[in-house]
């Protein structure tokens, strides 16, 4: 593979919005992966109410608060703090699905062994599916978010026990 050939296939990448493209001709393998990009901030600003002709417009609700954490299920309860444990953290943010397709089998499941490479998860970001891989070998301890919830960039998605 010369160099043209490289550059052509990083064009293609790059028009095509895929994060990751491998090729292998012959004894050639190239693959090229593409950085997420900085988390962008999203601002909220809450709706105000409209004024009708003649009335005044509704003073503002006072502000509540912080909100209150959201129920999560047994599964994405925070493991007890142990010390040798490794965060499987999201590199982008997106969507979180545990498995392929929504009647399929998750990926993995609490109690399985990892390895390197295999895929754990799914996020989708910008219509994309990307696909989340171990970084190390060990046993999922827990999923530490629900299926089809957002998550932000940096955000723990498994906790493992090495081996």
């Amino acid at each position: 593979m010369d160099l043209k050939e490289i550059k052509e296939l990083v064009q293609v990448v790059i028009d095509s919005g895929v994060a990751e493209l491998e090729v292998t001709r012959g004894d050639s393998k190239v693959r090229i992966r593409r950085q997420a990009e900085a988390p962008r901030q999203e601002i909220v600003i809450p709706a105000q109410p409209f004024a009708v002709a003649g009335q005044p417009a509704a003073a503002p609700a006072p502000n509540p608060g912080p909100p209150a954490a959201p129920a999560q299920s047994p599964e994405a309860e925070k493991p007890r703090q142990e010390e040798n444990l490794h965060f499987v953290k999201s590199p982008i943010v997106g969507t979180f699905y545990e498995a392929p397709a929504p009647d399929a089998e998750p990926f993995v499941q609490v109690g399985d062994h990892i390895s390197p490479g295999q895929v754990l998860c799914i996020i989708e970001s910008m219509k994309l599916m990307n696909e989340i891989e171990a970084e190390v070998s060990g046993t999922i301890v827990a999923r530490l978010v629900e299926n089809g919830k957002p998550v932000e960039y940096g955000q723990a998605l498994f906790s493992v026990r090495p081996d």
